[in-house]
C-alpha cells in the first residue's frame, strides 16, 4: 500500500472534508469550545480509567458529527512493556471491519447494473451455483447432503442469510470440515440452511469480494483503492502496509485465564496474492472514521461521492424480518467469547452492518449500524443521533470482557456529553 500524501496533508484532507460536510438530520449538541473541551474532558476520564487499571493496554477511540470530528483520544501503548505510545495514526489489523468496504464496493456496482441484488450470484461466479445443505451426520460421522432449495444472491451474501456460517461459532461447520479433510470427494464448503431460511455470521463476506472482482475486473485490493480508500483519502487503509506504517503498528495482546495480556510479536507480513472481503486489512482509527462519517452523509463527504443516498438508506433498512441476528456462541473461547452486544435488543441485518431495533440505555439509538473486527475493534453510526464513532484495540478473544467495558464507557460517555436528549 504506498501513502499518496504525508500524514500531515491527509489530516489537513481530513478536516478540510469534514468542514465541507453538511449535517445529518439530528445535530449533535455542541455549544462553545469550553464546553466542548469539558466534554472531551470526560470521555477521556471514562477510557483513560481503563488503561490505568490495566484492563486494556492501549485505545484509541473517534467520533465524528456529520460535519465534523467530535471526539479523539489515545490512550497507552501499542504494546505492554515497550515505550511505543498509543497515537491517532496507529496500525491496526481490524479483521471483519473490511466487510463494510466490501459492502460498498459491491453496492457500487449495484448501481452500475454489473451486479444485481436479487439474482443468482452464480450468473456471476459459476463456483456459488448448486450449493449443497448440510442437514446433519449419519451414525459413523460422515455429513449428509441435499440440493439447496433457492438460488444464492447477493442480497443473501450481503446480509448473511446465504447459508455460510463460521466454524468459530458454529460447530457443524467445524465437523464437516473435519469430514471433508479426510473425503476429498466432499465439497470444499456448504450451506448450513437453505438461502433466506435463517441468518448466520460467517463467509459470504468472501464471496461478496470475489463476485466484485469478477465484475469490476480488478483484485480487490485495486478496486478498493481506485474506488473507495482514494477518493475518501484513507492512506492507511489496504491489505498491505509500508515499512513506516508497520512501525506504527499495534502488536496483538492476548488475554490469559487469570485476566492478563501477554503481548505478541508483530506477525509476520507477506504481500498477499489473494484478498479476502471478509478479514486481512490494516487501517487506522482516523482513516475508518472518514469511511464511517461518508456513510452518516449519505454516502458523499466534502464533494466525494461513494454511494447514492438512496443506497446508503438501504444499508440500513432490516434485511431478514423476523429473524435473530448477531448474537453467537463460541466453539473456541481462546479466539472469541460467546458474542451477544446488547443482550435484550432486538437484533437484525441490513446490507453490511447489524441493527439494534430498540435503543441501547445510554447510548445508541433504535436503527443504529455497527459491527467489529476480530482484534476487538468496533465502529457504529447513529443516524438519528447524526453521530458516528470508532474504538480500536488489539485484543484476543474477541468480544473481551474488558475491551467491550472501554467500548461500553466510551458511547456512554460521548453520548452524555455530545448528544441532545
Amino acid at each position: 500500500m504506498v501513502a499518496r500524501f504525508s500524514r500531515r496533508d491527509m489530516m489537513l484532507r481530513t478536516a478540510a472534508i469534514a468542514a465541507a460536510a453538511t449535517m445529518a438530520n439530528a445535530p449533535v449538541a455542541v455549544s462553545g469550545p469550553l464546553r466542548a473541551l469539558r466534554q472531551s474532558r470526560d470521555i477521556d476520564a471514562a477510557l483513560r480509567a481503563r488503561v490505568d487499571a490495566g484492563e486494556v493496554p492501549g485505545i484509541v477511540a473517534m467520533a465524528a458529527s456529520a460535519r465534523a470530528t467530535i471526539y479523539q483520544g489515545v490512550f497507552g501503548v501499542r504494546a505492554k512493556g515497550a515505550g511505543a505510545q498509543m497515537s491517532i495514526d496507529t496500525v491496526f489489523r481490524i479483521a471483519s471491519m473490511v466487510k463494510l468496504l466490501t459492502s460498498v464496493a459491491a453496492l457500487q456496482l449495484v448501481e452500475q447494473g454489473r451486479l444485481k441484488l436479487d439474482e443468482p450470484a452464480a450468473n456471476i461466479d459459476p463456483t456459488l451455483a448448486a450449493p449443497l445443505v448440510l442437514t446433519g451426520f449419519d451414525a459413523k460421522g460422515t455429513p449428509q447432503l441435499r440440493p439447496a432449495r433457492t438460488p444464492i444472491t447477493l442480497r443473501n451474501l450481503l446480509s448473511h442469510t446465504s447459508g455460510f456460517s463460521y466454524p468459530l461459532w458454529d460447530a457443524d461447520v467445524g465437523r464437516y470440515f473435519r469430514a471433508a479433510r479426510s473425503n476429498p470427494a466432499l465439497p470444499r464448503s456448504v450451506l448450513m440452511f437453505d438461502p433466506d431460511r435463517g441468518w448466520a455470521y460467517g463467509g459470504s463476506l468472501d464471496r461478496v469480494g470475489r463476485l466484485v472482482e469478477i465484475a469490476s475486473g480488478l483484485t480487490l485490493d485495486r478496486y478498493f483503492g481506485d474506488h473507495i480508500l482514494g477518493p475518501l483519502g484513507m492512506n492507511d487503509t489496504g491489505f498491505t502496509i509500508t515499512e513506516q506504517q508497520r512501525a506504527r503498528e499495534a502488536h496483538l495482546h492476548v488475554r490469559q485465564n487469570d485476566g492478563t495480556l501477554v503481548p505478541q510479536p508483530l506477525e509476520k507480513h507477506t504481500a498477499p496474492r489473494t484478498f479476502s472481503g471478509g478479514g486481512g486489512i490494516y487501517s487506522t482509527a482516523a482513516d475508518y472514521l472518514i469511511l464511517l462519517q461518508t456513510l452518516l452523509n449519505g454516502g458523499s463527504l466534502g464533494g466525494t461521492s461513494i454511494l447514492r443516498s438512496q443506497t446508503v438508506a438501504m444499508m440500513a433498512d432490516n434485511q431478514i424480518g423476523n429473524l435473530d441476528a448477531g448474537v453467537m456462541k463460541t466453539t473456541n473461547p481462546a479466539i472469541s467469547n460467546d458474542v451477544d452486544f446488547f443482550p435484550g435488543v432486538r437484533l437484525r441485518w441490513g446490507l453490511g452492518h447489524m441493527i439494534n431495533l430498540d435503543p441501547v440505555s445510554g447510548g445508541r439509538k433504535a436503527g443504529s449500524l455497527t459491527w467489529a473486527g476480530l482484534y476487538n475493534t468496533y465502529y457504529w453510526i447513529d443516524p438519528a443521533s447524526g453521530l458516528a464513532g470508532v474504538i480500536m484495540m488489539q485484543i484476543l478473544p474477541f468480544a473481551d470482557a474488558h475491551a467491550l467495558a472501554a467500548y461500553r464507557a466510551f458511547e456512554r460517555a460521548l453520548y452524555r456529553a455530545y448528544v441532545a436528549t
